[in-house]
């Protein structure tokens, strides 16, 4: 069955609209860990959607409590006014962070919450007396949305060419990747040495100019870099000795993709600020947040008048009343199944599974940590041609996943059988295999 409809006015974002048009990937419903096109054909969600949906697509404790929110309150403004469910939602996501991060600002997506955590920033150092600070320190394949903070602070060249000179005053780090580390399995040995970059930073403009530094735990949408053992340590000490803050992009790795709630939590680090999005809802609605120190919000709330208004960001819909109910949802479902020990659980399966495909003669690279994992194939003409027909054949062959440049990405669903991961993977090797 195909679907008799217009395709000329949707402008699909990050997609090649030309050639998607020509031969469409429609979906047209899902269940659990499988998505259906318009035959009814199943295809395997081998990157949980876009990372966003490891509980399983269309849960109905979801739709429930989303279909509850609307018919009671389905929307009011977030300046001057609020509803239960936000404070609800803030509380339940302070229990799980890092102690001492937990005070939640609501934003919309990972992009709204990265650019909202670079204005906590801004504001705390001028609150503190230090405005002085406005550099913001980021590394190279960096991802951090595609808002002006997020893409200034980003590293990925396409995202960021033609768009003019975006943010002044960042600065970039070198990424992670090196060819001494490839096909490191879990965390590499060497590197650590990296974050000494942030010194050379320090040394070249003056600790008293850089606000923070951000990074990602592990680099998401590029292929899955994970960080050496030490580096995020070694960040820290150093943003620790100079009074910078150091911001956790963890809208990948937010909600149990490295197995707890959090990366922070995994890699034993903990920021100052941290963003999420994806997963709190488990892809049914739109939301992001941040998370921010006690310490940031008091220094800020307490710089302002009384009755007076500490903070001017906000959006329309942050702490949206139906998105709050999605999330609340989303959450005890992740209690109530255990989802974060259910994705400890299916790491070992699905990273052994991944490294077995080292054997194919287009495997350049594999990374892996966590239920995320990036595969590097070799270089065809041009970048990312190669991997754009893998994509094509491994929805032909009934897998979707995400690919970046000639890059596939996984990142199954946590509900996964540990027989549907090895699924997956076989399926990438058999298309592969075939190249």
């Amino acid at each position: 069955m195909s679907l008799d409809i217009d395709m000329s006015n949707y402008w699909m974002p990050f997609t090649a609209n030309r050639a998607f048009k020509e031969s469409p990937r429609m979906i047209t419903s899902a269940q659990g860990i499988n998505l259906f096109d318009p035959s009814g054909r199943r295809i395997l969600d081998g990157s949980s959607g876009l990372f966003c949906v490891p509980a399983g697509h269309c849960r109905p404790e979801i739709a429930t409590a989303v279909g509850e929110q609307l018919r009671k309150l389905d929307y009011t403004t977030p300046f001057q006014f609020s509803h239960p469910g936000g404070f609800e939602l803030a509380n339940k996501i302070a229990s799980l962070t890092p102690p001492g991060l937990d005070r939640i600002f609501f934003a919309n997506s990972g992009s709204e919450s990265v650019d909202t955590a670079l204005k906590i920033a801004f504001a705390y150092h001028r609150a503190n007396g230090q405005p002085s600070r406005y550099r913001v320190v980021t590394r190279d394949l960096a991802y951090h949305g595609v808002n002006f903070g997020g893409l200034s602070v980003g590293g990925m060249m396409k995202n960021r060419e033609g768009y003019g000179s975006l943010l002044p005053g960042v600065v970039h780090m070198r990424h992670t990747q090196t060819v001494k580390n490839s096909f490191t399995q879990g965390q590499p040995e060497t590197g650590a040495d990296l974050a000494d970059d942030l010194l050379h930073a320090i040394n070249l403009y003056g600790a008293d100019s850089i606000a923070a530094v951000v990074v990602e735990p592990i680099v998401g949408s590029v292929g899955i870099l994970v960080p050496p053992k030490g580096y995020l340590q070694r960040l820290r000490q150093i943003a620790n000795q100079h009074g910078i803050l150091l911001i956790f992009d963890e809208v990948i790795t937010g909600f149990g993709r490295t197995g707890t709630p959090f990366a922070a939590e995994t890699f034993d680090v903990r920021p100052d600020l941290m963003t999420m999005a994806k997963a709190l809802t488990n892809g049914s609605m739109p939301m992001g947040a941040v998370a921010a120190s006690t310490e940031i919000y008091d220094t800020i709330t307490n710089a302002a008048a009384e009755n007076a208004i500490e903070f001017f960001h906000g959006y329309t819909y942050s702490a949206h009343p139906v998105a709050t109910a999605a999330a609340l949802a989303t959450l005890r479902i992740f209690e109530q199944e255990g989802l974060y020990e259910r994705a400890a659980e299916l790491v070992a399966p699905f990273q052994h599974a991944v490294s077995e495909l080292r054997s194919l003669s287009l495997v350049t690279d594999i990374r892996g940590y966590g239920l995320l994992a990036g595969i590097d194939l070799a270089t065809d003409e041009r970048m990312g041609q190669r991997g754009y027909a893998v994509l094509r054949k491994l929805f032909e062959a009934g897998l979707m996943v995400r690919v970046t440049n000639d890059t596939i990405i996984m990142a199954p669903p946590f509900v996964s059988e540990v027989a549907e991961v090895e699924q997956m993977v076989d399926i990438v090797k058999a298309v592969v295999t075939q190249l």
